[in-house]
């Protein structure tokens, strides 16, 4: 027997869309498709009830589940947005209720792992799942975080699979269009790669000062003569520890290597100051500054 075919390719809009997480990511994208005009119903599945009430109370959502199994049902895209940690546990639970017409993708920071939890708890699904994306984010959370133009101009990346469906990969872009959103692909170890290095090591170091500051007998008079650059360099050191925690477990093995690379590179810099090596620092810092410069001019944000 052939397999029910899925929505055509080029119909962007949305009958029901089930959100896994109505906070930041999943809120924004409700908030987005709506504003677009491309959805019809939305419903939200999450953990809390109270969290859900608030999402239908910001209009993010026009329905809540608790149980993930039955708010997926009728769902003809169901976007997993809740921290990449819980990827298997949740495609496991909302398995049974997902149609052979309905399309799953998730937001997850990381792609190699999804897509082993996806073939361990989805594999019935296989064709009609597609992993994606989004480069946007804030370190605030909840559904009050959400905003409709969070994707606007934003890359997200899909990295569809070999038994991936077309037609499913291309709604999915459709829909991350829809929101304002640039579409690229990679494969999902392409993708851990490149945010281990631009993302989740970032992260990394910016919980890292903190921390240290923090555990410092004298963090208090350390904070208070914090000024505009602690500021900007551990913004993100604001982010939910929960989801930046699976992150980095996910992605440890590309983390660690550049983490590795970045402490090779701290290294020079510690012994530049050991032996007083002016030269060597201004040409690190030099070579920083115009690297920097020269990203912020292509990407136009100079």
């Amino acid at each position: 027997m052939n397999a029910p075919h899925l929505p055509l390719p080029g119909d962007a809009r949305i009958e029901r869309l089930a959100i896994v997480g109505v906070g930041l990511i999943g809120g924004s994208l409700a908030a987005a498709l709506r504003e677009a005009g491309r959805v019809d119903t939305v419903v939200g599945i999450g953990r809390s009830q109270a969290t859900l009430d608030e999402a239908i109370r910001l209009g993010l959502i026009d329905h809540g589940f608790t149980d993930a199994a039955t708010g997926v049902r009728g769902a003809d895209m169901v976007v997993l947005a809740m921290p990449v940690g819980q990827t298997g546990r949740m495609l496991a639970t909302i398995a049974p209720g997902v149609g052979p017409r309905t399309i799953v993708t998730d937001a997850g920071s990381t792609k190699s792992d999804v897509v082993a939890a996806a073939r361990e708890h989805f594999a019935a699904h296989m064709r009609q799942f597609v992993p994606a994306h989004p480069i946007a984010g804030d370190e605030k959370s909840g559904p009050s975080a959400a905003r409709a133009n969070l994707y606007r101009g934003r890359n997200v990346v899909t990295t569809p699979l070999a038994e991936t469906d077309a037609a499913a990969v291309a709604r999915v872009e459709a829909m991350w269009r829809s929101a304002g959103a640039v579409i690229h692909r990679m494969t999902p170890q392409q993708h851990d790669d490149v945010f281990a290095t631009v993302s989740h090591l970032p992260h990394l170091l910016a919980y890292a000062l903190v921390a240290q500051v923090a555990l410092d007998p004298d963090h208090e008079r350390l904070f208070s003569y914090a000024a505009s650059g602690f500021r900007d360099f551990t913004r993100i050191a604001g982010s939910h520890p929960e989801m930046w925690r699976d992150i980095a477990l996910a992605n440890r093995e590309a983390l660690l290597n550049r983490l590795d690379g970045y402490t090779a590179q701290v290294a020079q810099l510690r012994a530049a100051l050991v032996t007083g090596d002016g030269a060597a620092l201004e040409r690190t810092f030099a070579l920083a500054k115009d690297a920097r410069a020269e990203w912020l001019r292509r990407t136009g944000q100079g």
